[in-house]
């Protein structure tokens, strides 16, 4: 996983936009400005993702390279260490979990108007 592959998968999701709203070096993705997916564009070696608190704890017990979020909610963010037990599948997954909690925290009227529903 590199930093060019998590940004053209997140901005490949509809209405996601980026922006360094922190500092110069950790890049947000969001999506209806509500932040899915964080990670330090010059020191690449993690992403913070959001999970279902359930799941969380599932990942952590199975893989060395999902830790609670750091400096983050421990309960609903996850750190996925880039070059760890974490494939690119499973990397992709959690992004793909990630953004669809958040789409799924927007009012249904926003979901309408953004299409997620009919």
């Amino acid at each position: 996983m590199t930093i060019e592959q998590l940004r053209d998968y997140c901005l490949a999701k509809p209405y996601t936009t980026e922006s360094f709203p922190f500092d110069q070096q950790t890049l947000v993705f969001k999506v209806d400005n509500k932040m899915f997916a964080l990670a330090d564009v010059e020191n690449f070696t993690s992403v913070n993702l959001k999970c279902d608190p359930e799941r969380a704890i599932v990942l952590r017990e199975e893989y060395f390279g999902i830790i609670p979020g750091w400096h983050m909610s421990k309960t609903h963010w996850n750190t996925v260490k880039v070059g760890e037990d974490v494939s690119n599948s499973l990397f992709f997954e959690l992004v793909d979990l990630s953004y669809d909690l958040v789409v799924q925290s927007l009012t249904k009227k926003r979901q309408r108007e953004l299409g997620f529903l009919d």
